[in-house]
């Protein structure tokens, strides 16, 4: 295990699982893609959703890293990268404090998303929070009852793509559920090859993610499958005669297939954390792909 003094700058870094962050920044990237396209891309709106996404993002993260600690589903026995509270980088209490402190300062930003998009965007950051909280916190958290690619795809998905959409073109479109399916799609599987690598800890956990539920099978076809879909929602940017939107995204297939054949020669063990990594980059891959198609 790594060596890091304890609640070093260095420890929350590392907690805050910067390989994972993709999935709060491209939602982001490719709803103002979609604001230019249409003539509505309007910085400081796009900046401001940023900031409180990512911020989100991290402050999910350390709840995830505290409760998963509390819960014991964070043991020896884990395969995935070293926790921070569980390898001892920080102290519980700080964690918890981390937690509050970041939910505030998210919750700052997103103050100014009122000006852009009215007193209703203080309910979607309200539902965002209680959200990333129950996630893993409280009587019945939706990771641990095969919720959680339902959590990532309405929340990394739908609700980031659609809402940063709105600020800055003061209304919804038909186009931005379709690019919130496409970029949620891709950020549950993110999501996926972490509960496909701990399926055998978290069942002795109890801790019933989909491919606990399902098994190893549905897991291993249901990454490829999300990628496929996600690509084949594409077609639907053609009703507004954008090319460039429908075909690219079709390249990223390219990574995504190499990377779930590594996922299924691999299968399990710590090797597949490297996958990871290339999840979140085949995300990244696929929000510049659509993104670059709009502005095309």
């Amino acid at each position: 295990m790594e060596n890091i003094r304890k609640n070093s700058p260095k420890a929350w870094l590392l907690a805050t699982r910067p390989k994972t962050l993709a999935a709060g920044s491209v939602p982001v990237i490719v709803a103002s893609g979609l604001a230019a396209h249409f003539g509505q891309f309007n910085v400081v709106p796009a900046l401001l959703c940023l900031v409180f996404a990512l911020l989100a993002q991290i402050a999910s993260n350390f709840t995830n890293d505290y409760f998963d600690y509390v819960k014991k589903t964070d043991n020896e026995d884990r395969l995935g990268p070293a926790r921070a509270v569980a390898s001892g980088w920080i102290d519980p209490k700080r964690m918890l404090y981390g937690i509050g402190f970041t939910i505030i300062l998210a919750c700052l930003f997103g103050l100014g998303l009122i000006y852009y998009g009215g007193w209703e965007m203080i309910i979607i950051g309200a539902i965002c929070v209680i959200s990333l909280l129950a996630y893993t916190a409280g009587p019945w958290p939706l990771a641990y009852h095969g919720l959680g690619d339902v959590f990532v795809l309405v929340f990394f998905g739908f609700v980031a793509v659609v809402f940063s959409y709105f600020v800055q073109a003061q209304s919804f479109h038909f186009l931005a559920f379709v690019a919130g399916a496409v970029v949620g799609l891709q950020a549950v599987n993110i999501l996926v090859i972490n509960n496909y690598r701990d399926r055998d800890t978290d069942r002795k956990s109890h801790k019933n993610t989909t491919i606990v539920l399902f098994g190893e099978t549905f897991g291993r076809w249901f990454y490829l499958m999300n990628g496929i879909v996600a690509c084949m929602l594409c077609l639907f940017f053609l009703t507004d005669g954008s090319v460039w939107a429908t075909l690219l995204p079709f390249l990223y297939l390219i990574p995504h297939y190499m990377t779930w054949k590594k996922m299924v020669a691999i299968n399990q063990g710590k090797n597949l954390n490297v996958l990871l990594g290339e999840t979140s980059r085949n995300l990244l891959i696929l929000g510049l792909l659509l993104t670059v198609g709009l502005l095309l």
